[in-house]
């Protein structure tokens, strides 16, 4: 009977030297946690930050002003914006 958590149904392999393990046992120990338990919630809280750094921007008081200010004042179309969206155009009616 499916319950709140989701199914588990992926399995991973990993290779570690005996140090290493043992590390992660003595760590999982204090959290009290199984091993597996450890190394997948410590896994996913180091993916979760490095996902995060990577898709999310902070920016100054400044940038946000200027970034602001470029959407609701976008400067003229030239000649290059021009031709790439002349280019877009072109591929996207292609492709379909």
């Amino acid at each position: 009977m499916p319950t709140t958590e989701t199914t588990k149904q992926e399995r991973m392999h990993i290779r570690l030297d005996a140090l290493s393990k043992q590390k992660l046992e003595k760590a999982a120990s204090y959290s009290h946690k199984k091993l597996s338990e450890f190394v997948l919630s410590q896994s996913l809280a180091a993916a979760e930050s490095i996902i995060s750094e990577h898709e999310q921007m902070t920016l100054s008081q400044t940038d946000w002003e200027l970034f602001l200010d470029a959407l609701e004042n976008p400067p003229a179309k030239n000649a290059k914006l021009k031709e790439a969206l002349a280019l877009h155009k072109e591929s996207v009616v292609r492709d379909s």
